[in-house]
């Protein structure tokens, strides 16, 4: 594993700490890195009306997008999980709308346990601007 990757896993399982999640007790961490090098953390924020909560894969992409980022090279998602994290299906969604589909995702579990997939093996045949 480069040296890059692993400040990567080191970001997004660091955000386990800062996850707000007083109802699932379910933190989950993400780091999200732009091609020029830059990273986005993210963490799953849930509120008392749980579908109006986040996931980590989505808040790390919205703070990168907000800030005029559009072009990605890697994700990671860390979970406090015996196996790699899986995302949801809107996160894999929002995945397929902002990253292209050989982009890397690493998913972490707890004590380093990776699985490495793309955002294409996450979502296939997803739904594009392209079939709007």
């Amino acid at each position: 594993m480069t040296k890059a990757k692993n400040e990567w896993l080191l970001i997004a399982q660091k955000a386990l700490e800062k996850a707000y999640v007083p109802y699932s007790q379910f933190p989950v961490g993400a780091c999200l890195v732009t091609k020029q090098g830059k990273t986005y953390q993210g963490i799953n924020i849930e509120n008392a009306s749980y579908g109006l909560s986040n996931c980590a894969e989505r808040t790390s992409i919205f703070k990168a997008v907000s800030e005029g980022e559009r072009e990605f090279s890697h994700l990671v998602v860390a979970g406090d999980t015996s196996q790699p994290i899986s995302p949801c299906g809107a996160c894999r969604q929002v995945m397929a709308e902002f990253f292209e589909q050989d982009m890397p995702v690493t998913l972490v579990g707890k004590h380093g346990v990776v699985k490495e997939m793309t955002v294409a093996q996450l979502l296939p045949y997803s739904f594009t601007g392209q079939d709007l």
